[in-house]
């Protein structure tokens, strides 16, 4: 059996940036707008993070049970190795699930009953990016996926249930935090190419081959750079904060252009997600300074 040290390790705990700067990025556009609620930002924090922990453990469980796991390079995953059953870690998933329907459900009825229908189609979408019979993360979807549920809805979520509405800061933050969240995915699966062909699991990275995923790598971490100017013009100069950011990506970037494979590339995703962070802390920053 799975040691707790082993569960928390197979929970893929560096991939919590992806939740939590949506969140830090909607609270501050909320802030811009006058608007933050602080326990509407801790809720919506719940749902990001159990939803992002009930999509690691759901794609452990069918990864698994599918083989793709059986020659990894990257972090621990429990059904692959054989430390946890499918079935403790698929329990694991739908608990995750639960925490966030419950929270999510409170969020929802407290701004807009419709946000329910979006909770549940984000808790779908987790799951079928690898289960199901034709789950679309074997499709090359993948990223469209994290840049739509951990980009434009967390972000975006985020500020309409503290604000009642959603403004062009919300927009340009969330767009800024997708691309950071499709670049973490893009460079795991630049890392996987190899395996993940032997095993049949067409990501966008197998598709576009070695040399053009490395180019999308670099395209999606200068974006947020972009949108950081953007905001600055159209909000206020308090958003050039998220350029603190800037040098964090091109150390992500380092290990993708320099051709590094395997686990090289590790690092690339480790700094990625904290030049997430480090973006989503100076914009929220930036936006409440400016209000």
């Amino acid at each position: 059996m799975a040691t707790p040290a082993q569960w928390l390790e197979g929970a893929r705990p560096r991939t919590l940036p992806n939740a939590i700067a949506p969140v830090i990025a909607g609270t501050g556009a909320a802030g811009y707008l006058g608007e933050a609620v602080w326990w509407k930002a801790l809720l919506a924090l719940v749902v990001s993070l159990s939803l992002i922990l009930g999509v690691n453990f759901a794609n452990d469980y069918s990864d698994g049970i599918r083989g793709t796991d059986d020659d990894r390079v990257g972090p621990l995953r429990l059904v692959g190795s054989g430390l946890a059953s499918p079935e403790a870690v698929k329990r694991a998933a739908f608990v995750c699930f639960g925490v966030a329907g419950v929270a999510g459900v409170i969020l929802s009825l407290t701004s807009a009953w419709w946000l329910i229908l979006v909770g549940l189609v984000c808790v779908a979408g987790a799951w079928f990016y690898t289960g199901g019979t034709n789950p679309y993360g074997y499709q090359g979807l993948g990223e469209i996926a994290v840049f739509v549920f951990f980009g434009l809805v967390a972000v975006l979520g985020t500020e309409f249930v503290q604000a009642g509405r959603i403004d062009v800061t919300g927009v340009l933050s969330a767009c800024a935090i997708g691309s950071y969240s499709s670049a973490v995915l893009v460079a795991n699966n630049l890392r996987d190419i190899p395996t993940d062909t032997e095993s049949g699991k067409i990501t966008l990275a197998v598709r576009l081959g070695d040399s053009n995923t490395r180019i999308l790598f670099g395209v999606l971490v200068a974006v947020p750079t972009a949108l950081g100017l953007a905001l600055a013009a159209v909000a206020t100069p308090w958003a050039l904060l998220t350029l603190l950011s800037a040098p964090l990506a091109v150390r992500a970037a380092l290990p993708v252009v320099r051709g590094g494979r395997g686990p090289a590339l590790i690092p690339a995703l480790a700094q990625t997600g904290l030049a997430m962070l480090v973006w989503s802390i100076a914009d929220a920053a930036g936006l409440f300074l400016g209000a």
